[in-house]
């Protein structure tokens, strides 16, 4: 007849001494305790992988922070997974894992990530208006919710208010950069797809309106309007400025005195204020330069050349 193996005690474990080698204590059903050279002494399961039958050693903690009945306990719920075909370290790791992503990849922390990169592609004051839309409408409610667990119908609800409200534009806009990124998150290996991939379709759309236009022989009428008109000379002259260079209403408040070269007779847009993000070259007219002239006395000492108060 076979002896049967001696169970660890607490007396025995703490009467374990470190020796100049590693060495383990059995308890038996594959329960160890590895006593290390420099005194600490660690559980582990030791098993056979259910299925590729390799022999693998499974931590479960520190001595005495778990104690002898912990890893018991431990070692009983880890044989029972192996009992129906399943690795206790492999699922460990999952659920390690499952819940890291609950903590780590919240909704705002990937959109943070997403953000970093497409700042870079966009105008300052269009990422400015991505970031600021996201931190008034969509943080507030979704910000620490984890991106596995977002929902089209959470992100519908969460939109609806602002469609009654007739805000159709912000919700298009909305529906967009959430669904970047969802895909973000998907490209990342964060999540498995999109849920968001359709849900602009459940929205009323916003109704296109063109801005309203002057016929070609409206437009002397219009220059001796603003010339009579109550407002700063640095606004009339903007407004000139933009009708002689026929730019964008960003791209013309924010000309500056370093991008003008006068001797050559140009504006030089640069890329981080162009939509397009490349740099852009204006010829300026005999009108244009006379009003860097008009408007030098006022503001060439500096940065902008159409300076606000």
């Amino acid at each position: 007849m076979c002896a049967q193996a001696t169970r660890l005690s607490e007396l025995k474990i703490k009467a374990a001494k470190p020796m100049e080698k590693d060495y383990v204590l059995v308890d038996g059903d594959g329960l160890q305790m590895r006593v290390r050279i420099n005194g600490s002494k660690l559980w582990n399961f030791n098993y056979y992988h259910p299925v590729t039958k390799k022999r693998i050693n499974m931590g479960l903690g520190a001595y005495p922070e778990l104690s002898l009945a912990q890893a018991r306990k431990m070692t009983i719920e880890a044989r029972e997974l192996l009992a129906t075909g399943i690795d206790p370290k492999e699922q460990r790791d999952t659920l390690k894992q499952a819940k890291k992503a609950e903590t780590e990849h919240t909704f705002q922390n990937v959109a943070t990530a997403w953000y970093e990169l497409k700042k870079d592609s966009v105008t300052p004051a269009y990422a400015e208006d991505i970031w600021r839309s996201l931190t008034l409408h969509v943080f507030p409610d979704l910000g620490t919710t984890p991106i596995s667990a977002i929902s089209a119908p959470q992100v519908i609800n969460l939109l609806r208010p602002l469609e009654t409200k007739g805000s159709l534009e912000t919700v298009k806009r909305l529906s967009q950069r959430l669904n970047e990124i969802m895909t973000y998150g998907v490209n990342s290996g964060l999540i498995h797809a999109n849920p968001l991939s359709g849900i602009r379709s459940v929205f009323k759309k916003p109704k296109k309106k063109n801005m309203a236009a002057l016929a070609p022989d409206e437009l002397k009428e219009l220059m001796v309007a603003i010339a009579n008109a109550s407002i700063k000379r640095t606004t009339r002259c903007l407004i000139e400025w933009q009708l002689n260079t026929m730019t964008r209403p960003a791209e013309a408040a924010t000309v500056r005195w370093v991008d003008i070269d006068v001797e050559k007779r140009i504006w030089t847009i640069p890329t981080e204020r162009m939509k397009k993000r490349r740099t852009h070259i204006v010829p300026l007219t005999d009108q244009a330069l006379a009003l860097l002239e008009a408007i030098k006395p006022y503001s060439g000492h500096r940065e902008y050349v159409f300076p606000a108060d």
